[in-house]
């Protein structure tokens, strides 16, 4: 076999990418990561978007699974400089008239703030914090035969469900409008299959481990896994743009933190006609617009909830909630959509100056969508916290494409790596039996648009690592993924 100048090379530095590096530097392989952009991170980045001291997340701001997470969990993180703050509530839900649901750690306390629904929600989630520990590993993983299919098939019944039907089981305003903000994580219509499972895993997260906001900004947490995968012996390189296979050093193997467009751009002529045809059909979802505020003080939330939660949903009733995402995968710009909302600095004092705060939302749009969407997020804010407006001292918006610009992974804006509906949460980016390897040796794909999918928890760089090491080294993974 022919020298080459690494064993693998990893091109992105998201937090798919340094984990796959990870996984493969602890195989004991030499791993070089390419970076496009000055800084790592992908997603994970932080800066000084408005003013002088008030840092704000540039893209990703809430990790309900980065703590939970099977991979991150066996990784010294916090020796290399990564700490979490947990708010008191993880997040909360407000409603026209000062009230709101929320979601805590404690399931007894969030059950019985649900009133008339405390025994139902009780009877749901019971049992999925009870199995969590061993069904993760497999719903955070590629489909497959599970370790533990009585609990998983118990799971999911629900999990399939569209969250429009799961919410039929509850009669308050306040357990279905919960529900509604957590499924509306997924970016699309609350009618689609599978959103149940969004919802139910995000709030395993909550109870199990808080909606933790890492200290000093998201870049953190890339910057300790960069630290750690240092530590070890990798390489990384920044200002390195991958545009074709040529611009990659000798390797063995190559694993790509791309999305299927851009995986098409660099590698499309080593790939079979099938192949790339599978990869044009892949579908990419709604967009966000967002907006970073810089305030004058904390947002003035009526509901006492809200002032305690670190992320909040912002959409109203349950019906409200799944017209506007309907509207939105219509093609539409609903007039109050849903806003997903962190208001880190109420915990974390490093992101502003004393006295000062951040606060980070978006709503989804239409994918490719320039529509400014300032007045009306900042109107649904208002609906909920009145003065909010007059504590804005300036602000930083993105639309679609202006995110893409950014980050090249988000394709109109669609920060998930395509959608995750029914026809694409498990056979992404293709169908075969493994949607990490491609149609070209040694060519692999381990971004979001791989399973389990999009957030911060690292889950598809490891399983796509795990599928290269024993295709193409004959190695095991020499990592056991934590179960607790």
């Amino acid at each position: 076999m022919a020298k080459t100048d690494f064993d693998a090379v990893i091109v992105g530095s998201g937090p798919n990418g340094l984990s796959a590096a990870i996984t493969m530097q602890r195989a004991g392989l030499s791993v070089l990561v390419l970076e496009a952009k000055d800084t790592i991170g992908g997603g994970l980045r932080s800066a000084q978007l408005t003013q002088p001291g008030f840092v704000h997340d540039i893209c990703s701001a809430i990790h309900p699974l980065a703590v939970g997470s099977p991979f991150f969990r066996n990784l010294p993180l916090a020796e290399h400089g990564l700490e979490f703050i947990e708010p008191p509530v993880a997040a909360a839900h407000p409603f026209d008239g000062g009230t709101a649901a929320a979601l805590g750690r404690s399931l007894t306390n969030t059950a019985q703030s649900l009133g008339a629904d405390e025994q139902t929600y009780r009877k749901l989630l019971e049992p999925i914090l009870r199995d969590w520990p061993t069904m993760a590993p497999d719903i955070l993983g590629p489909l497959r035969f599970p370790k533990h299919p009585i609990d998983m098939a118990s799971f999911g019944l629900d999990a399939l469900l569209p969250v429009t039907q799961l919410v039929k089981r509850f009669k308050t305003k306040e357990a279905r409008g919960l529900f509604g903000g957590m499924a509306a994580h997924s970016i699309q219509p609350l009618s689609n299959l599978t959103t149940s499972a969004i919802a139910l895993v995000l709030m395993t997260a909550g109870h199990l481990y808080n909606w933790p906001i890492p200290k000093g900004g998201s870049q953190t947490i890339a910057n300790a896994l960069a630290a750690y995968f240092r530590s070890i012996g990798g390489q990384i390189e920044t200002d390195r743009r991958v545009k074709s296979l040529q611009d990659i050093p000798s390797t063995r193997v190559v694993l790509f933190d791309v999305t299927p467009k851009q995986l098409l751009s660099i590698a499309g002529e080593r790939f079979s006609s099938l192949y790339r045809t599978q990869l044009e059909r892949y579908r990419y979802g709604m967009g966000v617009f967002k907006i970073d505020w810089a305030l004058d003080g904390p947002i003035p939330f009526t509901a006492p909830e809200c002032q305690q939660a670190g992320t909040i949903h912002i959409g109203g009733t349950f019906e409200e909630i799944a017209e506007a995402e309907q509207a939105t995968s219509d093609g539409k710009h609903p007039d109050k959509p849903y806003i997903l909302l962190a208001q880190q600095s109420l915990f974390d004092t490093s992101r502003a100056p004393e006295g000062k705060h951040t606060a980070w939302a978006y709503c989804h749009v239409p994918n490719g969508s320039t529509l400014d969407r300032t007045d009306i997020i900042e109107k649904q804010v208002e609906r909920f916290a009145p003065g909010f407006r007059d504590r804005i001292l300036d602000r930083h918006t993105m639309n679609t494409v202006q995110m893409e610009s950014y980050n090249p992974n988000y394709i109109g804006g669609d920060i998930n790596g395509g959608i995750i509906d029914i026809g694409q949460l498990y056979t992404r980016p293709v169908i075969g039996l493994s949607p990490y390897t491609t149609s070209a040796p040694g060519i692999f794909i381990c971004s979001s648009s791989t399973p389990p999918g999009g957030g911060v928890h690292g889950m598809c760089g490891y399983h796509a690592a795990r599928v290269a090491l024993r295709e193409s080294f004959g190695l095991p993974v020499p990592i056991t993924l934590a179960m607790s």
